[in-house]
């Protein structure tokens, strides 16, 4: 399997599109106007108390106050809502989701500094977790050695996570990693101190930067980036922290424009559509809504060779697929209900789910799968931290309002 990212930067927004084997799975977009928040921290000021849902509105300088439960402060459980939080009381915040819609930021007071190899949690004191996905007990035993060797030199209190991308890495590489967020995090201390209130503390990588960041534990075998300012910033990132990287990023200058090499263009549209084809004749049909996301399946024009069950099952394999690429690709996240067509065989059902975990489990955002319910449907959840495809490149219909559909004059007329 071959894997390439492409970067593309204009003065309105920067797109990073990861391809595999020649298939747009992942875009992310950013408009410049509108950079993420997720990561960065704030010196935030208590705006309200909300007792009865054991949470706090937080004013960090957004247009609407973001929203922190009790349960994501540090230490929570020795804590009172009523005795430890108090209207006008600042407080160290980090931002875990985006606004999205009228709802303001998620916020959390356990802090977290991601780095290529680690993750620094100043608040939890001596805690040391692995990546799931590296297998190896003897790996997973090896780093966390070296990391507890380093914190038992310097008797630091606080814990720290170590990256899938940490597999293989040496000592000098985990413990120069550790240094840089032990000493990132006594900057933001010290600027915490003389910060006013709903200030930024802390802002996290650019969208670019960070993409490549995350992606330290994956395979990739090419990055091609058509912005020059752009490319020379990545370059400089990749010397400090990842240089084994540095022959893998190219500067793309051709005339063809970059997102044009693999049809780009053309699969976000398609990403926009409620209607999903499959190669079967087969299709999905996707609508997302406030509350969740729901997946029709339908067979289309298949008619399978066998019998219909047969032809209903191979239907659902095909869908499974479509749908963990659709997830990723749409960036659809929240509760998500599937309605696979109706199977007779037990046996059709566990490998549909299992086909579904598999494509799934290629995606960086976590997905839970509660299996099929007593109605035939599949309930699902994604983890949301940003706002999906569709509501960062669409606006609402001013004629009906989001709703799909407007009045049929013919049949209103009186």
């Amino acid at each position: 399997m071959t894997k390439e990212v492409l970067i593309n930067v204009t003065p309105h927004q920067s797109r990073i599109a990861i391809v595999e084997n020649g298939i747009l799975e992942e875009i992310i977009i950013e408009p410049t106007k509108h950079q993420g928040l997720v990561g960065n921290i704030y010196k935030g000021r208590v705006s309200r108390l909300l007792p009865g849902m054991q949470a706090a509105f937080v004013d960090i300088g957004l247009e609407r106050a973001a929203f922190l439960h009790f349960s994501d402060l540090p230490n929570y459980e020795s804590k009172s809502l009523s005795k430890d939080l108090h209207i006008g009381e600042t407080l160290l915040v980090q931002v875990i989701k985006e606004p999205l819609g009228t709802k303001g930021a998620r916020l959390t007071g356990k802090i977290s500094i991601p780095s290529c190899y680690m993750v620094f949690l100043p608040y939890s004191s001596n805690l040391i977790g692995v990546s799931s996905r590296i297998e190896s007990k003897d790996e997973r035993q090896r780093l966390k050695k070296i990391v507890l060797q380093k914190i038992g030199l310097g008797e630091q209190n606080s814990g720290f996570i170590i990256r899938t991308a940490a597999e293989d890495a040496t000592e000098p590489m985990l413990w120069a990693d550790m240094d840089f967020l032990s000493l990132l995090w006594q900057e933001i201390q010290a600027k915490e101190i003389y910060a006013p209130a709903s200030s930024l503390i802390y802002k996290d990588l650019s969208i670019v930067l960070r993409s490549i960041r995350d992606l330290r534990g994956h395979a990739i075998d090419k990055i091609q980036i058509d912005s020059q300012e752009t490319y020379q910033e990545v370059i400089n990132f990749a010397k400090k922290f990842m240089p084994d990287w540095l022959p893998r990023i190219e500067y793309y200058a051709e005339n063809l424009p970059l997102f044009e090499l693999y049809n780009i263009e053309a699969e976000i549209n398609k990403a926009l559509e409620r209607k999903v084809p499959l190669k079967s004749g087969g299709y999905l049909v996707i609508e997302q809504t406030e509350a969740m996301i729901t997946i029709d399946v339908n067979t289309g024009t298949y008619v399978g060779d066998n019998n219909l069950e047969d032809t209903i099952f191979k239907t659902n394999l095909e869908a499974a697929e479509a749908i963990a690429r659709q997830l990723r690709l749409r960036n659809l996240g929240g509760i998500i209900i599937l309605d696979f067509i109706d199977m007779l065989e037990p046996e059709h059902k566990v490998e549909v789910l299992n086909t579904l975990e598999e494509c799934l489990a290629r995606d960086s955002c976590k997905s839970t799968i509660s299996g099929f319910s007593s109605l035939g449907l599949v309930e699902m959840t994604r983890k949301r931290t940003r706002e999906s495809l569709e509501q960062i490149l669409c606006d609402t219909c001013p004629t009906c309002a989001g709703r799909g559909s407007i009045k049929n004059t013919h049949k209103w007329r009186q």
